[in-house]
């Protein structure tokens, strides 16, 4: 047991004692302390990366419970140490008042001390104590198994013995106790009290669990502020999010609405001067492709012609090299025809100028011409017999210059179109055009949808191979019609590309 307080005789706290001792830290073993570091760091770098919402709602929430924690924490402190003190007042105040009373009877001559303690302990103090009186040289009186001489501890005795009045908190049968003693030097006696002070310590109890229920509400209240905060901080920047994906969707007038926050005033004017500066460049690039197309197609024309005229005389030349010449003008010519044509195209896309002109159209019909069309020599064409007959309304146009720019795009990288292949789907069809070369790797498989570019088969490229816009002209198409397109392996498991389109149409 430890004494905590003693009390003079006017019961102002004058000097206290313990029987507790300070336990040894134990020694760490040398380099302990590196590893539990190293392990903390090893844990620090597993932590998940937390979004900046999380991250303003968990600052919320943590400062609540902080502050919270401290303020039960406080004032469960101050309470405890009020309500103790309020009652070992009241306590000491009613001992002093017994122990005259037992000074007075003892100097009267009264022999039976006994029945003096038992009519205290009758008396209705709201105490609930027990008394006790140790008179010089006897067993001390009212006595009982818990509650005598022995349970005081030795430095608590020592202090009353010494004449002192003294006072402390400890605990019989592991109920709080507050025992007061109190010297009779005149009657060569000493009078103890035991105040039981469980119903103080289940009051003490029930203010905890009020005081961690309201922290707990007031930690649950911070982490509810702090998701309505960062929702409504960061919807500006939502906003901005949705603008910036809107404008790479291909929408460049998507601008952000002004607020009046002058915090974000100057992100929202940045952003969308940015944004009209993009606009414009790319509509310039846009005129600029567009008209340097136009401007060439006349002169190109012209030589187009030229070249017909001396390509239907090829014959009559003499000179082997001179037919050679004409048979590479006409090769180049037809390259550049075909690139002027594709930039038009590319124009328009990027002035959105595209639109799509529908028409009824049999599709196992389009998709078997188109394939003829396109390709020099016999593809095989695998139609799904859902779709024989089926009409279809879609861009007549489109899907047969995308049919023909694939099987294009197989010659001249994938050694020929092996197949292509029909589908009917649950929300519209599939057209899939599988070739016999080296694959396209994954890493380029997003690429090769990007103008002017070729992929791996860039390398081995001959004369007459274009400059990358077939595949993009492709994505474009598709795209127009609210369709997909992607490469994948051949799903037989042969070496080659699976090139596949899907489109969403209209039932006719």
């Amino acid at each position: 047991m430890t004494a905590r307080q003693a009390v003079g005789a006017s019961g102002s706290l004058t000097s206290s004692a313990t029987g507790d001792e300070p336990m040894a830290a134990a020694a760490l073993p040398a380099g302990a302390g590196d590893d539990r570091s190293g392990a903390r760091r090893r844990r620090r770098l597993h932590l998940p990366h937390l979004g900046l919402r999380a991250r303003i709602t968990l600052a919320f929430t943590l400062s609540a419970a902080l502050l919270s924690t401290l303020l039960a924490g406080t004032t469960w402190a101050l309470t405890r140490e009020s309500v103790l003190r309020q009652r070992e007042a009241a306590a000491t105040h009613q001992a002093y008042i017994n122990a005259q009373f037992m000074k007075g009877q003892l100097s009267g001559g009264v022999n039976e001390p006994d029945q003096l303690l038992a009519q205290l302990s009758s008396l209705d103090t709201g105490q609930g104590s027990r008394s006790l009186l140790q008179v010089s040289g006897q067993q001390p009186v009212n006595e009982v198994a818990s509650f005598g001489i022995d349970a005081l501890p030795a430095p608590f005795r020592r202090l009353v013995d010494g004449n002192t009045p003294a006072r402390m908190r400890i605990k019989v049968d592991g109920e709080p106790q507050l025992v007061i003693g109190i010297p009779l030097p005149s009657v060569n006696s000493a009078y103890y009290e035991f105040i039981s002070l469980d119903e103080t310590q289940s009051t003490l109890e029930s203010l905890s669990v009020s005081l961690f229920g309201a922290a707990l509400v007031t930690t649950l209240a911070g982490a509810a502020l702090g998701l309505w905060a960062s929702r409504r901080t960061l919807r500006p920047l939502a906003d901005v999010g949705v603008a910036a994906e809107a404008i790479a969707g291909g929408r460049l007038d998507t601008r952000l609405r002004q607020i009046d926050d002058p915090d974000l005033h100057v992100l929202v004017a940045s952003f969308n001067h940015m944004a009209s500066n993009l606009e414009e460049r790319i509509e310039r690039d846009g005129r600029f492709a567009s008209d340097v197309s136009h401007e060439l197609r006349s002169p190109l024309m012209t030589i187009s012609a030229s070249i017909e005229v001396l390509a239907s005389r090829r014959d009559d030349m003499p000179d082997a090299s001179a037919r050679s010449a004409v048979d590479l003008l006409v090769a180049d010519i037809g390259r550049f025809k075909q690139l002027v044509e594709d930039l038009l195209e590319i124009s328009r896309f990027d002035a959105g100028a595209a639109r799509l002109e529908l028409s009824e159209v049999r599709l196992d019909e389009l998709v078997t011409q188109a394939v003829g069309w396109s390709s020099e020599r016999s593809v095989p064409v695998d139609l799904d017999p859902a779709l024989s007959g089926v009409v279809v309304r879609a861009d007549k146009r489109r899907l047969v210059r995308v049919i023909a720019n694939l099987i294009d795009n197989a010659q001249k990288y994938g050694g020929g179109a092996t197949g292509v292949e029909l589908r009917k789907v649950s929300d519209g069809v599939r057209i899939a055009v599988e070739d016999q070369g080296p694959g396209v790797p994954a890493t380029e498989r997003d690429l090769i949808f990007d103008r002017f570019a070729r992929g791996v088969g860039a390398h081995r490229r001959s004369g007459t191979e274009g400059v990358g816009l077939g595949l993009s002209l492709v994505a474009e198409h598709v795209s127009l019609h609210k369709g997909r397109v992607w490469v994948e392996d051949r799903p037989d498991g042969a070496e080659g590309a699976r090139f596949v389109v899907e489109l969403p149409v209209a039932w006719a």
